[in-house]
């Protein structure tokens, strides 16, 4: 009876220790599929439905990879993280909202590769908006259709840097009360980096560089890059300013870069 009573407390323990460990611990990768369910654990043989779902199974600078074509919604960023499709449909639809927010620490790097943001016919805010963050890296993204910018650099936290490289910006800035545009840099002291990137027909400008606050002056240094369609080609504000890398850019509409450096 004794012997009874001590393997049935014993298994009572293991069973309430069990129900305190966690479903689904973070995983320095996870998945997402366009037939996945957030419920799942985000795991290549079970992949989530959404960015949203997949992020808070996804440990700090870690990465979600998109396993085949989907609509993945919007997501809010808080943290060091990749995001990455390679060649697959790896859709952000929005309305309403921004299609991604980065809202990280200060020393956190974010990396959005290979997506297909959306505003939904102009309904939605900004394609990506950044307000604070050490990095942010945009690669291979097509963004359009949103009524403020497509991307809007506004990291408040001093010398945040955006890169863009192989995109497409476009159709943006339909909302009133702008101007708004294509890609916005503004923030404290913020560096923005642009290169073999097409910004085209966006209603306000192409690109506008803000003036900068506390700390520094808000820079942009484009090459290879194509500026069109837009009436401002470049809005340059008080203290903001604009750098060609060599005589590789091509802008149409007003504005002019505040100096340009030749190729090494």
């Amino acid at each position: 009876m004794r012997k009874f009573r001590r393997l049935a407390a014993l298994s009572a323990f293991f069973a309430a220790a069990v129900f305190c460990v966690p479903a689904f611990a973070q995983a320095a990768r996870t998945w997402v599929s366009g037939v996945g369910d957030d419920a799942n654990p985000c795991s290549r043989t079970a992949p989530c439905k959404t960015f949203a779902g997949a992020i808070s199974k996804t440990a700090t600078a870690g990465e979600i990879n998109v396993l085949d074509p989907g609509g993945f919604g919007g997501v809010t960023i808080t943290k060091a993280i990749t995001i990455r499709s390679d060649h697959i449909e790896a859709g952000v639809l929005v309305s309403g909202t921004n299609g991604i927010t980065v809202a990280a620490g200060a020393t956190d790097t974010v990396v959005l590769e290979g997506l297909d943001i959306d505003g939904a016919a102009g309904t939605g805010l900004n394609g990506v908006n950044i307000s604070s963050g050490s990095a942010v890296y945009i690669l291979r993204c097509d963004i359009r259709h949103f009524s403020q910018n497509g991307v809007n650099m506004a990291a408040t936290n001093a010398g945040s840097r955006l890169f863009i490289k192989d995109s497409l910006v476009n159709l943006n800035g339909t909302g009133g009360g702008g101007p708004f545009g294509g890609v916005n840099v503004q923030g404290n002291g913020n560096i923005a980096s642009i290169l073999n990137t097409v910004v085209d027909n966006n209603t306000g400008f192409s690109i506008q560089v803000g003036g900068g606050g506390g700390t520094g002056t808000n820079q942009v240094a484009l090459a290879n890059t194509i500026l069109n369609a837009a009436p401002i080609g470049l809005n340059i504000l008080a203290g903001g300013k604009a750098f060609s890398i060599g005589p590789s850019n091509i802008v149409s509409g007003s504005g002019s870069f505040t100096s340009t450096f030749p190729f090494n």
